[in-house]
């Protein structure tokens, strides 16, 4: 298998590569990378600049610019990035087409022939045998999206070809792959869940061996869904504390207290221990792999941030507070 002659870079790795010029506010250690073909994703997933049937810009996944650049300059750049200890993993989206499992295959060994870097991959994959091939090609992880916290908004917003029921089989056949702490999921809160909903489906995925990141809904212009408003920062900040909380094993989405509309009123613990966790600030950054930080991926440095691609700081935290216990 011949190594595919182009690669997207998000904005933020390419200038940390130093491919393109440009400042940086807040740098990362994972190395973005997403897969590259003529044309469109197959899939249609109404939220995604790159869907079949988006008009959006190509260049487009979420708010982020993904330039296009010869693959073997970027292997040089990210080896050269690696031995200087600037990045410690690689992520690599991708889009769906026909060559893609090779394409992954060939990418993730040329990574791993130039560096000792961890490689995740992000994909939909078809068969066991497909994860199999990854994990033997050198991938350390795999995430496979259930993007919408509800069978019903899965399938709305999933499009043709994907179903709620297949995608948790998919789940226990990569753990059984690359191991129960190696399988990972992205879920967007504001698609229509309530904060229980979205709870629920993140201790569902945490009780399965499956990291759950959580994203906040962005309109992109060109989707389907680009009339539609991101969440309300108020209950995007309890969902996140609810997630830090499920994830980190200190209590679970059952304990939690959720009034007649799903919204959460109480988190089931000692006040102290919650101010502290809350004070830390964690649970209000970047969450999903170790090292990702996705700078502004949901959103314009001007604000509102959802996700902190750094420590938030005391005025930040102080604003958070105010956010969680707003409407």
């Amino acid at each position: 298998m011949d190594l595919v002659a182009q690669i997207r870079v998000s904005l933020g790795t390419a200038i940390g590569f130093g491919l393109i010029e440009g400042k940086l506010d807040a740098p990362s250690a994972t190395a973005y990378l997403m897969t590259y073909r003529e044309g469109r994703c197959l899939s249609n997933c109404s939220f995604c600049a790159q869907a079949q049937e988006s008009k959006s810009n190509t260049q487009l996944l979420s708010r982020i610019t993904w330039p296009v650049f010869p693959t073997v300059d970027v292997i040089e750049a990210l080896s050269i990035c690696a031995e200087q200890k600037k990045i410690k993993r690689v992520c690599i989206q991708a889009l769906t087409y026909p060559e893609v499992f090779s394409h992954l295959q060939t990418l993730t060994k040329e990574i791993k022939s130039h560096t000792s870097l961890e490689v995740s991959l992000c994909c939909q994959p078809q068969s066991r045998e497909t994860i199999e091939q990854l994990k033997a090609a050198g991938a350390d992880r795999l995430g496979i999206a259930i993007d919408g916290a509800t069978p019903e908004i899965f399938s709305r917003v999933k499009g043709r070809g994907y179903r709620w029921e297949s995608q948790f089989l998919l789940f226990e056949e990569a753990r059984s792959v690359f191991g129960r702490e190696k399988i990972s999921t992205h879920l967007i809160a504001g698609l229509g869940e309530t904060e229980r909903e979205a709870s629920e489906t993140i201790q569902l995925c945490v009780d399965r061996g499956v990291l759950p990141a959580l994203f906040a809904f962005t309109p992109v212009r060109g989707t389907a869904l680009e009339k539609c408003t991101a969440p309300k920062i108020s209950s995007y900040r309890r969902v996140q504390l609810a997630r830090y909380l499920i994830v980190q094993r200190e209590i679970k989405a059952a304990n939690f207290t959720y009034n007649a509309e799903g919204k959460i009123i109480g988190f089931g613990l000692e006040n102290a221990r919650l101010e502290s966790i809350i004070s830390s600030g964690l649970p209000f950054q970047t969450s999903g792999c170790l090292g990702c930080n996705r700078p502004y991926y949901n959103e314009s440095p001007r604000g509102p941030i959802y996700n902190y691609p750094k420590a938030p700081n005391t005025e930040e935290i102080a604003k958070i507070k105010e956010e969680i216990l707003a409407d």
